[in-house]
C-alpha cells in the first residue's frame, strides 16, 4: 500500500451508513471555538454519527485546573459551543496540583518561558484528567486532533484501538509565527526543537490525516515511514441567500489574521473611498492591541464575535480574503466558497487548494494593495448575484465536490475501513 493515500476527485460512492454501528469512537480535540479547528471537529463528529458510531467528543483544555466536573470553569466554553450540546460531551484538563510540581516547573514551564510551546502543550495533555465516563470505556477507534493531544490518545487506546491523527498543519511553524511577537526569555527555543517534539508525538499514530496538499507533502517527507492521507475537512455550507449589500471579512483572533487585517486596513482601505466593510469575528481583540490606530479609525466596521457566521454570508454581496500570513488550509476560504459569493482574495488565501481553485469564475486573485482595491471596485460595478446564481456558482460547486459533509463522510469511511479492517 502506498504511504500517501489521496482522496479521489469527485467521489462517486456513498459512505456505508452503518459502517461503525456499535463501535465506540473517542474524538479528542482542543477546547477551542470560533476558529478553523472547531469547524473541522464539528464535521468529524457529524461524520462519525452518520457512520453509526457511538461518538465521545472530548474537549481538552490547555488552561490549568480545567478538570472534568468543574462546570463553572467550563461555562464560557460550553456557551460558545452550542453545536456540541446536541449529544454527550466530555472534558479534560490538568489539575492544579500536577502543574505546580517541581518536575512540571523544570521540565515544562521553564522551557515554555523560552518559547517552547510544543513542550507546554504536550506537558498539559500528559497531565490531563478526562471525564470518568471516557476513561472507563474500551474504544474501538481514537480520532485525535493535533499532535499535542497524542498522550491522551495513547492512554485511551490502551495499546489496542487504532489511532487516527489529524495534524491540522505543521504546528511548529505556527508556533514560530506566534513566537515572533512574544517576549520570551533568551535563548529562545528553535523551530527545529519544537518540530522534533511534534514529529515524535505523531509517531504512534496508525494513520496521519492532513488537511491540504502542501501539508501532506511536507509531513510525508518528514515521516516517510508513516502512512499519510490527504483528507480535506468538512466545512458547513454558508447560506446562498437572500443576499444584500455587505462586503464582508470573517476572521478569528490569531496572529495570521491580525497581520492580514492590518495590511488590509493600512494599504487597501484608504484607496477604496466610499466602500464600507463589515468585519465579523473576534479578530477585533487583536487589532485593539496590535494596531490601535487602525482599529480606532475603522471601529465602526468591526462586529466582534458573532453567534451565526452564516448570517454574515447570507446578507453579503462580496467576500474579501486579504490574507498575507499563515500556513495550512484556510477554513474561512472554504466557507467563502460555499456561500457562492464573488470573492476577492490574495493567492495565499487559496493555499493548500488545487490549481483549479485559482481559476474559478467569480474568484479574483490579487496580491498587491492596488490590484486588490481595483478588484473590489470591479465587483461592485457588477449586478449582485441572486441566490440561484450563488447556488450554481463555480465556487459553490467546487465546495460541494471537495469540502461538503457528504464528501468528507465518504472519504473518511474508506480510510477507516483500511485502518480498522471492518467488514
Amino acid at each position: 500500500m502506498d504511504q500517501m493515500d489521496r482522496t479521489p476527485e469527485g467521489l462517486g460512492v456513498s459512505a456505508p451508513p452503518e459502517l461503525l454501528a456499535g463501535r465506540r469512537v473517542a474524538l479528542l480535540h482542543p477546547a477551542w471555538h470560533s476558529c478553523g479547528t472547531y469547524q473541522v471537529v464539528l464535521g468529524q463528529i457529524a461524520a462519525y454519527r452518520a457512520l453509526g458510531s457511538e461518538i465521545y467528543p472530548i474537549a481538552i483544555s490547555s488552561d490549568p485546573a480545567f478538570t472534568p466536573g468543574r462546570n463553572w470553569l467550563w461555562r464560557s466554553f460550553v456557551q460558545s459551543t452550542p453545536e456540541l450540546c446536541r449529544g454527550p460531551r466530555f472534558f479534560g484538563g490538568a489539575p492544579l496540583h500536577k502543574i505546580i510540581s517541581p518536575t512540571f516547573l523544570t521540565d515544562v514551564l521553564w522551557p515554555y518561558l523560552h518559547g517552547d510551546q510544543a513542550v507546554m502543550r504536550l506537558g498539559m495533555a500528559t497531565r490531563a484528567e478526562i471525564s470518568p465516563e471516557c476513561t472507563a470505556q474500551r474504544f474501538d477507534l481514537i480520532h485525535c486532533n493535533h499532535f499535542f493531544l497524542m498522550p491522551l490518545a495513547q492512554r485511551l487506546a490502551r495499546g489496542k484501538a487504532p489511532i487516527i491523527l489529524d495534524s491540522h498543519d505543521l504546528q511548529a511553524r505556527q508556533f514560530a509565527l506566534i513566537n515572533k511577537r512574544m517576549p520570551w526569555l533568551k535563548p529562545a527555543v528553535s523551530y527545529e526543537a519544537m518540530l522534533a517534539q511534534e514529529l515524535g508525538a505523531m509517531g504512534s499514530a496508525d494513520l496521519l490525516l492532513h488537511l491540504n496538499a502542501q501539508e501532506a507533502g511536507e509531513f510525508g517527507a518528514l515521516l516517510p515511514h508513516k502512512r499519510h492521507a490527504l483528507l480535506y475537512p468538512a466545512t458547513p455550507p454558508a447560506p446562498t441567500g437572500p443576499g444584500g449589500e455587505d462586503i464582508v471579512i470573517v476572521a478569528s483572533n490569531n496572529t495570521a489574521n491580525v497581520e492580514s487585517l492590518i495590511w488590509f486596513l493600512r494599504e487597501v482601505a484608504p484607496i477604496i473611498p466610499g466602500v464600507r466593510v463589515t468585519i465579523a469575528g473576534n479578530v477585533d481583540a487583536g487589532l485593539r492591541t496590535q494596531a490601535p490606530e487602525e482599529f480606532s479609525r475603522y471601529r465602526g466596521w468591526f462586529m466582534g464575535r458573532v453567534d451565526d457566521p452564516g448570517g454574515i454570508y447570507a446578507h453579503a454581496r462580496l467576500v474579501l480574503l486579504p490574507t498575507i500570513s499563515g500556513h495550512g488550509l484556510s477554513i474561512k476560504t472554504i466557507e467563502a466558497f460555499s456561500s457562492g459569493l464573488p470573492i476577492v482574495a490574495t493567492s495565499l488565501a487559496l493555499r493548500g487548494l488545487g490549481a483549479e481553485a485559482h481559476k474559478l469564475e467569480g474568484v479574483r486573485v490579487a496580491d498587491e494593495a492596488a490590484s486588490f482595491a481595483r478588484a473590489i471596485q470591479e465587483v461592485l460595478q457588477d449586478k449582485p448575484w441572486d441566490p440561484a446564481a450563488r447556488k450554481n456558482s463555480a465556487a459553490r460547486n467546487y465546495y460541494e465536490s471537495q469540502f461538503s459533509q457528504k464528501a468528507y463522510e465518504s472519504h473518511l469511511a474508506e480510510l477507516i475501513l483500511s485502518v480498522t479492517k471492518a467488514d
